[in-house]
């Protein structure tokens, strides 16, 4: 696989989890993993497409239906309580899925595991990163 494709990957978790912080230091209920999760999955999706169309191989459009399709039924897993909104991190992670999915059906199975590693890290890794930062967050609003 290219240098140039997992840098994507990377660089498309890196940025969207640093917007996803913005979020949640205003504590909204799409953060960290959720902005991650999307910018992840819809790299993998356009770097499959415009490989898919170099290659000739499908129209890439498909991949709208893909999204769309997913996105419908993750909005079926968002809910709103009394004081928040939850499940947009789950409808994340399914559109993501979706995209993993759509990868290994593409035959890109090293994006594919790359992918889904990097889900894992969003959903095991960040949730922890997220807990520590927002703890420290708090602390220096405290003080001052």
């Amino acid at each position: 696989m290219e240098f140039q494709i997992i840098f994507k990957l990377v660089l498309a978790l890196i940025l969207g989890g640093i917007l996803g912080l913005e979020r949640e230091t205003k504590k909204r209920e799409a953060g960290f993993q959720t902005y991650s999760l999307v910018s992840l999955g819809a790299c993998l999706f356009t770097i499959v497409s415009i490989s898919l169309a170099k290659l000739k191989i499908i129209d890439p459009s498909i991949v709208i239906g893909i999204a769309v399709g997913v996105g419908f039924i993750g909005a079926g897993t968002i809910f709103r309580t009394e004081n928040r909104i939850e499940g947009v991190t789950t409808a994340a992670g399914l559109w993501t899925t979706a995209a993993i999915g759509f990868t290994i059906g593409s035959g890109f199975y090293s994006l594919a595991i790359i992918g889904a590693f990097f889900v894992l890290l969003i959903l095991f890794g960040f949730g922890l990163i997220e807990e520590k930062i927002l703890k420290y967050l708090t602390k220096i609003k405290k003080v001052y």
